[in-house]
């Protein structure tokens, strides 16, 4: 399969679709329920039969993320499975926001290293829904993100096969992101009214207004990460911590 693509000569990010679903009709898709990553879903099913889409967490089973993907799952009518995301693994590995009692526990639980990266989570994806090795992952990168964006797919093009990544929107605009959002009458998810952009940290701009919004989530963001607290005391707002007596 992976040789097979070697020939392709795309003009586009539509052309590069056709030819790789002509090689093999299954792609998966990594889903950040971004505006990107809605877009090349969007693409991706004019020309592949089958999309398997992943989704992957910093804190598991938070509800203002699950109901985004319950949402997607509907629209696009597929699962999407759950995967840890490597920043769950850096921060725990790190000890980001644990308490001391958290070290020893964290220590034995021997997780993964540098080694769990975009590629090894394509090949659990793969592994686990019996995929083709030439099934692809798509992502929602684009040229007009950033100038080192744009220099780097020109010079080494929207399909990396090393990595067994492409780019399936990489050419597109913001407006014809808007545009065929639109069109499809897709909802972008909460995250946007919340954070401006997908939730993807454990900082102080994603931690407020979980704490307004989803009280709940964030209790749960705790269990996880206990001293992320400690964002709120960084910016003086010692009122928005709980007292001990309260935590009991």
């Amino acid at each position: 399969g992976a040789r097979m693509y070697d020939r392709l000569s795309y003009k586009s990010g539509a052309e590069l679709c056709e030819q790789m679903a002509q090689e093999c009709d299954t792609a998966i898709l990594a889903f950040s329920t971004g505006k990107d990553s809605i877009a090349a879903w969007l693409q991706m099913r004019r020309y592949f039969r089958k999309i398997v889409p992943y989704y992957c967490y910093v804190v598991p089973g938070l509800s203002f993320v699950e109901d985004s993907l319950k949402y997607y799952e509907d629209v696009f009518q597929t699962r999407i499975y759950r995967l840890p995301h490597r920043s769950l693994y850096r921060f725990m590995r790190c000890m980001v926001f644990q308490p001391p009692e958290h070290v020893t526990k964290i220590e034995a639980l021997n997780l993964p290293g540098e080694e769990y990266d975009d590629f090894m989570v394509g090949e659990l994806v793969r592994q686990c829904g019996h995929l083709p090795p030439a099934a692809y992952v798509g992502t929602g990168i684009r040229m007009a993100d950033s100038p080192m964006r744009r220099i780097g797919i020109m010079t080494h093009g929207a399909i990396n096969h090393n990595q067994k990544k492409f780019y399936p929107v990489y050419d597109w605009k913001k407006e014809d992101l808007i545009r065929e959002i639109d069109r499809a009458c897709v909802k972008l998810p909460i995250d946007y009214h919340m954070f401006g952009r997908t939730f993807d940290g454990l900082d102080y701009r994603f931690l407020k207004p979980i704490k307004e919004h989803f009280p709940e989530d964030y209790k749960r963001i705790l269990e996880w990460y206990p001293l992320a607290e400690l964002e709120f005391f960084r910016r003086g707002e010692r009122d928005g911590v709980l007292g001990q007596e309260e935590r009991g």
